[in-house]
């Protein structure tokens, strides 16, 4: 097994994923090779149930691959125990999914705040990057308004400001846009791209959307359980 490259935030080797139901065994993907560089974003497209999300799920641990290896920031997954693979997902990556996952009973300023509270940093710090994240995506002045007070549109903004509050190596995006109408996909998605160009930080998209997915480095797709690299004329 190879060491990853320095300058790469994400690696799989070999990666596979087959689900068993009794005796039933359903193969996603098997033999996966892919890598991030720091700063790189990189759309994965593919038809639904090629196993985008699956995907997405093993990169940023939170699913465990049937075979092969995930590496993030340079640390095997597998040889991590639960608690140390939750301590470097809130350190090194960020996710934004279709659905906000805002907790409602929370201020969009409190909810942004909760990965640097888990990560021990003091209440004040927090609340200082929540909030200039927050304004970053014109909400300075929903910062004391629940998820329920919010347009669709600004709670995905609230969720990608949460995505990056930790400055994370990573962000994963899966159809981070899918459930708003264009023109509002249009500004969450240019925000997405402005913050992480402005952090550094590289973002590793799922999307439907071939006009999204052209606006990134590179491009992949997922069919028949093997990812290819699409040429900017096939996208």
């Amino acid at each position: 097994m190879s060491e990853p490259m320095r300058d790469e935030v994400i690696r799989a080797e070999k990666l596979g994923k087959t689900y068993a139901e009794g005796s039933l065994h359903t193969r996603v993907f098997d033999g996966l090779d892919f890598s991030v560089r720091a700063g790189e974003t990189v759309a994965i497209l593919g038809a639904s149930g090629a196993g985008k999300s699956t995907l997405l799920h093993l990169l940023g641990g939170l699913d465990v691959s049937t075979s092969g290896e995930v590496f993030v920031a340079g640390q095997q997954m597998s040889m991590l125990s639960d608690a140390a693979r939750g301590r470097l997902r809130n350190a090194s990556l960020g996710f934004v999914y279709q659905f906000h996952h805002l907790l409602p009973e929370f201020t969009a300023l409190e909810n942004v705040m909760m990965p640097v509270l888990l990560a021990g940093r003091p209440t004040a710090e927090a609340a200082q990057r929540a909030q200039a994240l927050l304004e970053s995506v014109g909400l300075g002045h929903r910062l004391q308004h629940k998820p329920g007070e919010l347009s669709g549109g600004e709670r995905q903004r609230a969720a990608v400001a949460r995505a990056l509050v930790n400055k994370p190596a990573c962000v994963l995006g899966d159809e981070p846009t899918g459930n708003l109408d264009e023109k509002t996909a249009a500004t969450v998605f240019a925000q997405m791209l402005e913050l992480n160009r402005a952090h550094g930080t590289s973002l590793v998209l799922v999307t439907h959307d071939r006009r999204l997915a052209r606006r990134l480095d590179r491009v992949l797709e997922l069919h028949e359980g093997r990812l290819r690299e699409l040429a900017a004329a096939d996208v």
